[in-house]
């Protein structure tokens, strides 16, 4: 599939995924946006700030690379501002910057989506256009669910975008994997048949959309792979959820605890 297609289904995630957040945070109360989220130590409210200055700082690289007029101002600063804000402040910057984000690449070109690279600051070289869309689609989806199961304790991940994410891990995103992924806390190597592909656990941690000789079988919805993947299937979340074979769900914790 080529650069540009993917990166507007990715496109359509995101904006959906805002959307289904962006109804909920409008109504939210005061009590509402201080209730313990699904990302342990933070509320409902500072999951929205860590998605809205990420969509503030984010912006500016994609931006830049498009030729586009850019407010210069250092991270640490932003996310001091972002800090000292209060609950509803945070909430509505989020819907503000999220907004913003989502605008800016929506409106790139059709040869953008396919050529454009960002410099995204921390890493040594530029990624293609559509590698950052999707790392972006993986914080938002997850930190999406963080703040709607303080809510609501039976949501998921957006399905649409679990199916995508698992689609991603296989390709553009598999350095998410290899980078949070921990093979060594298993003391032999292992294939986990689950919906929509399989995970190898080897000397690293990677992701295939097939996979015909599994040592062990999850099985549940898509959106748990991509919760226990991201760290975020812990017990009180598991309703649906089986382990059979060599390995359990706790073995699988291990080599996934979170980000």
């Amino acid at each position: 599939m080529a650069n540009g297609e993917l990166a507007g289904r990715i496109l359509a995630a995101l904006r959906s995924n805002h959307e289904a957040l962006a109804g909920l945070v409008r109504d939210a109360t005061d009590d509402e946006l201080a209730a313990p989220s699904g990302a342990e130590a933070w509320s409902v409210a500072q999951v929205l700030s860590h998605l809205g200055s990420g969509a503030e700082i984010n912006r500016k690289p994609i931006a830049r690379a498009a030729g586009l007029p850019v407010d210069e101002e250092e991270n640490q600063t932003v996310w001091g501002r972002w800090d000292a804000a209060t609950p509803a402040e945070q909430a509505a910057g989020f819907l503000e910057h999220d907004d913003a984000y989502l605008d800016t690449v929506e409106q790139l070109t059709d040869e953008q989506r396919e050529t454009l690279s960002v410099h995204l600051g921390y890493l040594p070289g530029p990624l293609p256009l559509v590698v950052v869309l999707a790392m972006r689609l993986n914080e938002l989806a997850n930190h999406a669910w963080d703040a709607r199961v303080g809510l609501d304790p039976t949501a998921g991940v957006d399905e649409e975008s679990a199916a995508l994410l698992l689609e991603l891990y296989a390709g553009p995103l598999d350095l998410i994997l290899g980078w949070a992924g921990k093979a060594d806390r298993l003391d032999k190597p292992a294939r986990v048949g689950v919906p929509g592909g399989g995970i190898l656990i080897d000397e690293a941690v990677s992701f295939t959309t097939q996979l015909d000789d599994p040592t062990a079988t999850f099985e549940g919805p898509q959106e748990a792979v991509v919760r226990l993947l991201s760290g975020r299937l812990r017990p009180q979340y598991t309703d649906g959820v089986r382990v059979t074979g060599d390995l359990t769900l706790d073995d699988l914790r291990a080599v996934f605890p979170g980000y």
